[in-house]
């Protein structure tokens, strides 16, 4: 048994224990586990019904009976039968035949929690394994030893095969591990570090780590924190955009939104009338007859309300799968091992596509709102948020970005989940894609994070024209920070840093608590 305490490579004095209780690890430990710098721990009342499923597995060896995936081949040769003095070649020859995975590594905070969803899995007591795997899970997560899975190379049925097999091989002395000081290490090295050797696989071990839908939700949770963080700074913008028009806020009226009832909706009008409470830029336009202002402005809480109400769901399905045991057979309390499909990750899809919905809407309806600041006959602002325009062009060619990427969500946005392509000779023949469905999600944050960015860059620039009034604390304090990481546009300039430090601002966690109450992983923090 690894002593997790001994084997990690934090400083206690600076890194948190984190306990994992399977099936009950809540979004926002998932996020601090995707964060990092905490220290991970099973919880002590997993053992026992570990070390019962292991048992299980071994009286059905001891007994010679013959159960799929502990003396018989996979997938489509499940019915050829494999002698006892095999079986651990059986294990070992399953991990190195699935490690066919190709592409780019996949980055550190989405391993940290395939490390940790897979311990999670098999520590609720159904996979059959050793406790000492689930430990050096564990282990190589606390020393930041974290397997090097290419990201390509999984339909998301049968579990997330190739990637899984990847880590499997570093438990086995194989494969790669990327170490804390940015360079590889054999998997045998690794093991090492840590006070271990490779394993021999024993019945059922192999493919109770390749099983599982851990890869793929784990590209489905990073998609949802970072759609939390654009969800938060695209509210943010558009506050910043309606004061810089000087829009209307009496489509935030309370009554407008319980009079329909969408929970969302709801909850995102209650957010902005909090952030804009107090400001004398809509006290200076009370009476002007303003009746209405476009979409982009006006439906605010009903576009971004049915995103907050997508990305909600998407969380529910994420925290029950991140805790599931979705590996095949499954092993129960009596004995029985039943094999089934548990691997399939239909669920995890869906989310993905859903979160995929809402991240595109986000950016769609944020450059919308861009394009009108820049339209000095809709704002009343100077055309493209510059003095001197023609000589300067400010804003302009900044919305042909938002444009560009904006526009190449839509197209990532299309559902991975209606497509499959049969595997296994035909035994596997419907798949979910969920994990490319779960990974376009870190390209279509990062895109709608530049396209919040630069509107928000533009509002912080259209509200400056409004001076001497100001908006609310809230509000300006949103300006002070984007003051500190750009400057204001007196003249044209080289945009480009500004834009990449404004993607940044819309990838930070550290907003307005109106604005994340109602986001899942922020909400279950609290």
């Amino acid at each position: 048994m690894v002593n997790m305490t001994s084997t990690s490579l934090h400083n206690p004095a600076t890194c948190a224990t984190l306990v994992l209780q399977p099936g009950q690890v809540s979004l926002a430990q998932w996020r601090q586990i995707q964060a990092g710098g905490v220290t991970l721990a099973l919880h002590g009342s997993a053992r026992e019904a570990i070390l019962a499923a292991q048992a299980s597995i071994q009286r059905i060896v001891d007994e010679d009976r013959v159960v799929y995936g502990i003396n018989t081949g996979f997938g489509k040769l499940a019915s050829t039968r494999i002698a006892h003095e095999r079986l651990a070649e059986l294990q070992r020859n399953l991990v190195l035949s699935h490690s066919v995975g190709t592409g780019e590594a996949l980055p550190a905070p989405v391993v940290r929690l395939v490390l940790a969803s897979k311990a999670v899995s098999l520590a609720r007591g159904h996979s059959g394994v050793r406790p000492e795997l689930i430990d050096a899970l564990l282990a190589l997560a606390n020393a930041d030893l974290l397997p090097v899975i290419p990201a390509k190379g999984s339909v998301g049925a049968s579990g997330d095969l190739a990637p899984l097999a990847h880590l499997a091989c570093v438990l086995i002395g194989e494969g790669e591990v990327m170490t804390p000081e940015g360079g590889r290490l054999g998997g045998t090295e690794a093991l090492a570090r840590i006070g271990l050797s490779p394993f021999v696989l024993g019945p059922k071990e192999g493919l109770a780590l390749l099983n599982g839908t851990q890869v793929s939700t784990a590209l489905a949770l990073t998609g949802l924190f970072g759609a939390e963080e654009v969800f938060a700074a695209g509210l943010a913008a558009g506050a910043l955009s309606l004061e810089a028009i000087k829009g209307s806020v009496k489509p935030l009226d309370e009554r407008i939104h319980a009079a329909r009832g969408q929970a969302g909706q709801i909850a995102v009008a209650a957010a902005l009338r909090e952030l804009l409470a107090g400001s004398d830029i809509v006290h200076s336009h009370e009476h002007c007859g303003r009746v209405q202002d476009p979409y982009s402005i006006r439906c605010v809480p009903q576009v971004m309300g049915a995103c907050l109400d997508n990305l909600q769901h998407a969380a529910r399905v994420l925290v029950i799968e991140a805790n599931a045991a979705s590996d095949n057979p499954l092993v129960f309390d009596n004995g029985d091992v039943i094999s089934g499909g548990n691997f399939h990750a239909e669920p995890v899809a869906f989310a993905a596509d859903i979160i995929a919905l809402a991240v595109s809407e986000v950016g769609a309806i944020s450059e919308r709102r861009m394009a009108l600041l820049l339209d000095t006959g809709l704002s009343g602002l100077p055309a493209f948020l510059i003095q001197d325009s023609g000589v300067n062009s400010g804003f302009m060619i900044a919305q042909v970005t938002a444009a560009a990427l904006a526009s190449e969500n839509k197209s990532l946005a299309h559902p991975a989940s209606v497509d499959s392509l049969p595997t296994s000779a035909n035994q596997e023949d419907h798949v979910s894609m969920a994990t490319f469905g779960a990974r376009r999600l870190t390209d279509m944050v990062n895109n709608t994070a530049v396209v919040v960015g630069i509107e928000a860059m533009a509002a912080a620039q259209g509200l400056e024209f409004q001076r001497p009034l100001k908006s609310s604390a809230a509000v300006e304090g949103l300006l002070a920070g984007i003051r500190q990481r750009v400057a204001f546009l007196a003249q044209d300039r080289y945009l480009a840093p500004d834009i990449e430090a404004m993607r940044l601002w819309a990838r930070q966690s550290d907003w307005p608590r109106c604005l994340t109450a109602a986001l899942p992983s922020f909400a279950s923090a609290a």
